[in-house]
């Protein structure tokens, strides 16, 4: 029998608690994180927001760090800064290299092409970047995830949950990654319940990439859509969750959290306006990858992390879903992983 897919928000909080400290996302800082015994050295290239954002960097390097203390290894992390270009992002996997970390994991998509110039100077480490399949190296993994399946799920939590009948989504930046997440909530919400709308809105336009870290501006959007008539929002937007969930505060209504478990990530008692979050497993690709790179059964391209591989789900921290909808979204559940059900990829 297949686990629900909610219950992997218990590992990833497991996980999760390993990353004990934050990081300054101005600051440009290469350090030894974690020094076991000797075993090799697994470097951590952090997207905006760095290590203590809650989520996605966090995810990150709780799969390093479990992948290292298996292996006796050591973490070096690498902070990037909103400031970056993309000689900046070159220049920091070249140190990385240099230093003699193998495999040399690089989170975020702007990381692509910093990589396609370095991983063929040094095509005895293995790098892997998240959220890109775009750098076609022999030493190179894209470690991707189907955030409109997650997506989908919290959908329909929002849905069913809603009691306004309208529900949001702020996204950080309009890019087709975010948008991703956007087109899998619309259809859930469908999904669930045809008659309930939903009204987006995104905090930046690239070239502008500080909506992943911006929690003012974050609250402004939130509160914008509270006032229309929103109960509950989706919020794919980095560090800028957090304003969201100080404008749900204020408001009295309802966020679901994206990529870790952001209830058990959020200080009480912020954290109970979270009435779920859309998982999206990065820790488990990252570490996965590093223990493909250990065993030797790696191999390049793209690999990808989907429902059915609970690369993605949703949490239930808090315990604020009735079994209702609980009950709701697993059958859903089931019917994309069967097949029944494809989530688009794109707002339709």
């Amino acid at each position: 029998m297949k686990v629900p897919i909610r219950i992997a928000a218990m590992f990833a909080a497991a996980t999760l608690a390993l990353s004990a400290c934050g990081s300054d996302s101005e600051a440009d800082d290469t350090t030894a994180a974690d020094d076991t015994s000797g075993g090799g050295t697994i470097a951590v290239a952090y997207d905006l927001g760095g290590r203590g954002d809650g989520g996605f960097n966090d995810l990150a390097y709780a799969g390093a760090a479990a992948a290292a203390e298996a292996q006796g290894a050591e973490v070096t992390e690498s902070t990037a800064k909103e400031t970056d270009t993309d000689a900046d992002r070159a220049a920091r996997l070249e140190l990385l290299a240099e230093s003699g970390a193998n495999p040399v994991v690089t989170v975020g998509y702007l990381y692509a092409t910093a990589l396609t110039e370095v991983a063929p100077k040094y095509p005895d480490t293995w790098f892997a970047i998240v959220d890109d399949a775009t750098v076609e190296e022999p030493n190179v993994v894209g470690l991707t995830f189907a955030a409109n399946e997650g997506s989908f799920l919290v959908g329909a939590v929002a849905a069913l949950e809603s009691k306004t009948g309208e529900v949001g989504f702020i996204g950080g930046v309009d890019i087709p990654l975010i948008n991703e997440f956007e087109a899998g909530f619309v259809a859930g919400v469908e999904a669930a319940d045809a008659d309930v709308k939903v009204s987006s809105s995104y905090l930046t336009q690239p070239p502008d990439f500080a909506g992943f870290n911006d929690p003012v501006r974050g609250k402004e959007s939130a509160n914008g859509l509270y006032d229309g008539g929103a109960d509950i929002i989706f919020a794919a937007a980095g560090g800028s969750n957090a304003g969201v969930f100080d404008s749900a505060d204020g408001a009295g209504t309802m966020v679901i959290g994206v990529d870790s478990d952001q209830y058990t990530t959020t200080e009480a008692p912020l954290n109970s306006v979270i009435i779920s979050s859309m998982l999206k497993r990065v820790d488990v690709g990252v570490q996965t990858f590093i223990e493909s790179v250990a065993d030797g059964s790696v191999e390049a391209g793209e690999r990808r992390f989907d429902l059915s591989s609970d690369g993605v789900g949703y949490s239930t921290s808090g315990d604020m879903l009735s079994p209702e909808t609980i009950e709701a979204v697993e059958a859903l559940a089931e019917q994309v992983t069967s097949g029944e059900i494809t989530v688009p990829t794109t707002v339709e």
